[in-house]
């Protein structure tokens, strides 16, 4: 199965799940618009297949979605939106 990035508000965080499965998430605030993603991690066993990057492009790009900006206080997202500048857009201040 595809791992699917849910979010889950009432955690305030995003899961990447397949299945029943979490395979990670982004912990994130929200003030208004602009959603602090926090903490991002994915389970170890599945740990340095790219899972990581694909979880934090697909939050980033729900984000859009939404209209929210963003601020990568995690040092992995921030890592993602540095090397990536089609991001770039969505940083808050």
């Amino acid at each position: 199965m595809d791992p699917e990035l849910i979010d889950v508000p009432a955690a305030s965080r995003y899961e990447l799940r397949s299945g029943d499965t979490v395979l990670g998430r982004i912990d994130y605030r929200d003030r208004g618009d602009v959603r602090t993603m926090a903490h991002a991690e994915i389970d170890p066993a599945h740990g340095g297949t790219g899972l990581g990057r694909r979880m934090v492009r697909a939050a980033l790009d729900d984000c859009r979605a939404h209209g929210r900006r963003v601020v990568p206080a995690c040092p992995f997202v921030g890592h993602v939106v540095r090397e990536e500048p089609a991001y770039a857009d969505l940083v808050a201040g």
